[in-house]
C-alpha cells in the first residue's frame, strides 16, 4: 500500500509498504477513506517533535471502513464507518477513568498514531486500543463533516470545557488556523458575551469574518486596545491561544484581566518563558497541555444535530498519490488553503 512516511528530519516521503496486520486482540485495521495534513505533521517534518520515529507513517486526522478486528473488540465491527482519535488510550488507566487520556500509561498511550506507530496519510492503518480510538459516524454524517472529530475540532471542544466559559465572558482567542477556527466554533456553543478572534494572517480573518459575522476579528497591532474596549473588566475573561507564534503566549497572558483563565492549546517550536515577577498580583490560572480527546461521540451528536460544521476549513482536495503536492501548498499557505483533504481511494 501506499503510505506517506517520515525519513528524516525535513524530509517526508511516499513509499510502498506492507498492509498492516492486526498484533493485538483489541486492533482493528481502517480503510482509510479520508484524511487530512495538520500543522502537527509538519512539526514532525521539521524536528520539533523528538518522540517521531524516522520510518513511521504520518497522518493522525482521518475517517475510514473498519475491515477487521481482533476478538478483544466489541464497540465496532467490520463495514462501519468510524473516525480515528488522535490519541490512544486503554480506558482503563488511573488517567483514562478520570478523563485525562492524553497521559495514558499505556505503551502505545497519548500522541502515537502518525507519531511513534504508522498513522493515516496511507490506504489503510492498524488502530490499536479501537474500542476506545474509533466511533461509529452516523448514517446522515458525511466523511467530510467528521473528518476533523479525532483531532482539531477534539482540541477545540476540550478547550472550551477546560475553560470553564460563562455567558458573561468576553472570551479572545488567539490564532485562527484551522485548530483555532474549530476552537472558535465550540467557544460559541457556550454562548459567552463576546468572542474576539485575534489573526495575522489576512484570509484567514476574512474567513472568520465571512463564517461568524457575530465575532470580532482584529489583528495583533490593535489587540490589546479592542480587549479593553470590549471587555467589562479590563482585560479578557478567558483567553485561548491556539497560535503557537513567536510572541503569542505573552500577548494571551497580557490581555487577560486578573484572575482570568488562559488555556494554553497551542504546541511551540520554541521554550516560553513565564514572566513570574512581570505577571504578579494578576493571579492568573494556566491550562496547557495535549488533548484529552474524549468527547467524539458527543461531538458526533453535535454534527449529526447541525451545531458544528467544519466543512467549509476544506479549501483543498488531493489524492494520496499527490499527497507531496498537498503539504506543499499548505505548509506554504498558497492558495488561501485551510485544510487540505487526501482521498487514499
Amino acid at each position: 500500500m501506499l503510505a506517506y512516511t517520515y525519513v528524516e528530519n525535513g524530509k517526508f516521503e511516499l513509499q510502498e509498504k506492507p498492509k498492516p496486520r492486526l498484533q493485538d486482540a483489541k486492533d482493528a485495521i481502517v480503510k482509510v477513506t479520508l484524511a487530512s495534513i495538520c500543522t502537527s505533521d509538519l512539526h514532525i517534518k521539521h524536528g520539533s517533535v523528538p518522540r517521531a520515529v524516522p520510518g513511521v507513517t504520518v497522518g493522525h486526522e482521518m475517517v475510514g471502513v473498519v475491515e477487521s478486528v481482533g476478538n478483544g473488540v466489541k464497540r465496532v465491527k467490520p463495514g462501519d464507518r468510524v473516525t480515528v482519535n488522535v490519541e490512544t488510550f486503554c480506558g482503563e488507566c488511573f488517567f483514562c477513568k478520570n478523563g485525562y487520556v492524553n497521559n495514558c500509561t499505556d505503551p502505545d498511550g497519548g500522541w502515537a498514531l502518525g507519531c511513534r506507530i504508522d498513522g493515516g496519510q496511507a490506504e489503510y492503518v492498524r488502530v490499536p486500543h479501537a474500542d476506545q480510538g474509533l466511533n461509529r459516524i452516523p448514517y446522515a454524517v458525511t466523511d467530510e463533516q467528521a473528518l476533523f472529530v479525532g483531532d482539531i475540532l477534539a482540541t477545540g471542544f476540550w478547550a472550551a470545557r477546560i475553560s470553564e466559559i460563562r455567558q458573561e465572558d468576553t472570551v479572545l482567542i488567539i490564532g485562527a488556523g484551522p485548530t483555532g477556527i474549530c476552537t472558535l466554533m465550540c467557544v460559541m456553543l457556550k454562548q459567552p458575551k463576546r468572542i474576539i478572534v485575534c489573526e495575522t494572517d489576512p484570509v484567514r480573518r476574512e474567513f472568520v469574518e465571512k463564517h461568524y459575522p457575530n465575532v470580532s476579528v482584529v489583528g495583533p497591532e490593535n489587540l490589546m486596545q479592542s480587549v479593553k474596549d470590549n471587555s467589562d473588566h479590563g482585560g479578557a475573561d478567558v483567553v485561548l491561544e491556539v497560535a503557537g507564534a513567536k510572541d503569542t503566549f505573552q500577548m494571551a497572558w497580557k490581555c487577560a484581566r486578573p484572575n482570568a483563565i488562559v488555556t494554553v492549546v497551542a504546541l511551540y517550536d520554541e521554550a516560553q518563558s513565564l514572566p513570574l515577577p512581570d505577571m504578579y498580583g494578576k493571579n492568573l490560572t494556566f491550562k496547557t497541555g495535549g488533548v484529552d480527546g474524549c468527547d467524539c461521540e458527543e461531538i458526533l451528536r453535535l454534527i449529526e444535530g447541525g451545531q458544528i460544521d467544519t466543512t467549509p476549513l476544506i479549501t483543498h482536495t488531493y489524492p494520496l498519490e499527490r499527497i507531496a503536492e498537498a503539504y506543499d501548498l499548505f505548509e506554504n499557505r498558497r492558495d488561501n488553503v485551510i485544510k487540505v483533504a487526501i482521498k487514499a481511494f
